[in-house]
């Protein structure tokens, strides 16, 4: 699978392909992590699964749980890698997935099934040091 684009860092991936969840729930989420530091991202799904987070009042628990087990699998390949685990960024995405068209049941569904596949990443990159620090100015004041 294509990736969106290739990190000039260090970086582990993850993909979970052909996942029964919903796209737009998934790409809602994938938005709301993109960015975060991994820690920050795998706590923030915990309580997002266990309702005490939501996002516009929902909570999204089964797409929010296949998100988190590509993001621990992308965790695992890091580790693997010998990444620093303090310093990973996530950069996760989701696509529609192909087209599977089933068989009608009387009239309680509709005859194609939602698939979606995600991308994850996680891009080495410092994080920030405080403000106030030694700082040098342009104008050399």
């Amino acid at each position: 699978m294509m990736y969106t684009f290739k990190p000039k860092e260090d970086h582990a991936k993850a993909n979970g392909v052909n996942l029964s969840i919903s796209t737009k729930d998934s790409i809602i989420i994938c938005r709301k992590i993109r960015g975060m530091y991994l820690d920050e991202a795998e706590k923030f799904l915990e309580n997002l699964v266990d309702k005490k987070v939501s996002i516009g009042g929902k909570y999204y628990t089964n797409a929010t749980k296949a998100i988190l087990d590509v993001l621990r699998s992308c965790k695992a390949n890091a580790e693997n890698l010998g990444l620093d685990m303090e310093n990973l960024v996530v950069h996760a995405s989701a696509h529609k997935g192909p087209t599977i068209r089933r068989r009608r049941r009387k009239s309680d569904f509709g005859n194609r099934m939602k698939i979606t596949n995600i991308e994850m990443m996680l891009i080495e990159k410092p994080r920030k040091s405080q403000k106030g620090g030694n700082v040098e100015r342009k104008n050399g004041n």
